[in-house]
């Protein structure tokens, strides 16, 4: 039977699709889920960010850990392979020397939160990370640090055997924000897969 996964980014999203996002059979939101409510209520996953101040401020905070999308959600993705991190850190700060402490690692963290609340944790892999960066390149991005928390999820769950057949749909991405992530790049790689319908984009908000 096939499923429809939900990827819901932190962005505006119209009232209708926030219903649909409810009536899903998995949602995942990111971080904070700064929209929550707004954007539906269900949270079968929560998709972190586990390096640098905004896992710190996360992981540490009694605020997130018992915030409504946090309790609810039955896994934490982290989305950044600490080795994979270690790996690019010499090169990110020859050019970005300014973020030093982003890659300071709390996976292990967001682990042993995950463990304490019963709720399965799960690391996106460094070959993700890679294919992400190769795919990328075909749109000519520039330098860049690295690919954004949605796309990383997005890639995950179009790759992910455990999703094959499923529809997998998302909204609230408006590829904007922290000039370190590839945007423009990205949008485009969102519009590829749209196209070929691999993706459907929920609202036209951000279309």
């Amino acid at each position: 039977m096939t499923r429809t996964i939900m990827i819901v980014g932190n962005g505006d999203i119209e009232s209708l699709v926030a219903q649909r996002i409810d009536d899903a059979d998995m949602v995942i939101r990111f971080n904070g889920s700064r929209n929550f409510e707004r954007a539906g209520s269900r949270t079968d996953v929560v998709a972190v960010c586990n390096t640098g101040r905004p896992a710190k401020a996360m992981v540490h905070n009694a605020a997130w850990r018992d915030s409504v999308p946090v309790q609810d959600c039955r896994a934490i993705w982290s989305v950044r392979d600490a080795q994979k991190f270690q790996h690019i850190k010499p090169d990110v700060l020859a050019s970005f020397p300014e973020l030093e402490d982003f890659f300071d690692d709390y996976t292990e963290a967001f682990g042993a939160f995950a463990r304490e609340e019963g709720k399965e944790h799960v690391v996106l892999p460094a070959a993700l990370h890679d294919a992400v960066d190769a795919e990328l390149a075909a749109y000519q991005p520039g330098r860049y640090v690295v690919p954004s928390s949605g796309l990383m999820v997005m890639a995950h769950v179009l790759n992910d055997p455990a999703f094959v057949g499923d529809e997998i749909a998302f909204a609230g991405f408006s590829h904007q924000g922290w000039d370190g992530h590839p945007f423009e790049a990205e949008r485009q790689w969102v519009n590829t897969h749209v196209m070929s319908g691999r993706l459907t984009r929920l609202g036209t908000l951000l279309a």
